[in-house]
């Protein structure tokens, strides 16, 4: 659950995205901008995490007043040299603010922290990744929350995240849209059955704003509370786009990741912000297939 620090909404007077060259990050900064907020994005030419001197380099950045928002990962994180990358990365940040503090912290972590049940999952779900991916972010909350101190730190948790421009291109409505418009078959795990919950990159960008605001501290997962399968994805991305594209099922090689159906409560979403609302599955996915394709 989050907890507000300022009563009524307020922009910070700066706020600074690290990992503004990646998928959320840019949202973010779009995001931030078209708001009239003052904005600083850092990528990695700006300040390269894993070079010795990052710390030092960052610390020089920032100001005192400052909301720092910590998207920077190498992601998705899949073997131990990943892992490592990316403790090295978080370890940049802890010691950037040990030498010059800010006055807000954001971290966008991954639902990947929890296990499995029970369902649905919530921010008091129990965080016992059973993936690198999910231990690497956990890792990285802790580093954080060691760090912070006395500074209001808000960590989100979205799920599958889903757009225009996501670079990953992971098996989900990015891929098979891409697929879909190149006249390319959808191959699908199986028959596609497995349920999961998908949540428009806008709307991420949306909470760190509202977040920002009210200089919120505490855990929220950015989770829309409905699941669709991977079926209806292909499906829908089909139907969205100007070609005929066949959908094809293959055999698995493994279990199904989450026993094929991971829901959530977003319930502490609504609680924080009650006006927020998320983006309907059908709109986000028209949304990011006019962006992107026209």
């Amino acid at each position: 659950m989050l907890h507000h620090r300022n009563a009524t909404p307020q922009a910070p007077t700066r706020s600074v995205i690290l990992g503004a060259g990646g998928f959320i990050g840019g949202a973010v900064v779009r995001k931030l901008g078209k708001s009239g907020a003052t904005v600083v994005g850092l990528g990695r030419r700006e300040v390269d995490l894993r070079n010795e001197n990052a710390a030092e380099a960052l610390a020089a950045m920032l100001r005192p007043d400052d909301a720092l928002v910590v998207v920077s990962a190498a992601a998705p994180c899949k073997t131990p040299q990943m892992m490592l990358d990316n403790i090295r990365m978080m370890a940049s940040v802890c010691a950037a603010l040990a030498r010059q503090p800010v006055a807000h912290l954001v971290y966008i972590s991954s639902d990947a922290v929890y296990a499995d049940g029970p369902l649905p999952l919530s921010e008091a779900s129990p965080a016992a990744p059973t993936s690198l991916h999910g231990a690497m972010h956990l890792a990285r909350e802790q580093m954080l929350l060691a760090a912070a101190g006395a500074t209001p730190l808000a960590i989100l948790r979205p799920t599958l995240v889903y757009g225009a421009g996501d670079p990953h291109n992971g098996y989900g409505p990015n891929k098979f849209r891409r697929h879909a418009n190149r006249g390319e078959p959808i191959v699908l795990f199986g028959e596609g059955e497995e349920r999961r919950d998908h949540v428009d990159v806008d709307d991420v960008a949306e909470i760190v704003g509202l977040v920002l605001e009210r200089r919120s501290t505490g855990v929220l997962n950015v989770a829309t509370g409905t699941v669709a399968s991977f079926r209806t994805l292909a499906d829908k991305a089909v139907a969205l786009s100007p070609r005929k594209v066949e959908i094809k099922c293959s055999p698995r090689s493994g279990p199904m990741p989450h026993n094929g159906f991971r829901p959530f409560d977003p319930g502490a979403t609504y609680a924080a912000f009650p006006e927020f609302r998320y983006t309907a599955l059908d709109d986000g996915l028209a949304r990011a297939q006019h962006q992107e394709f026209g």
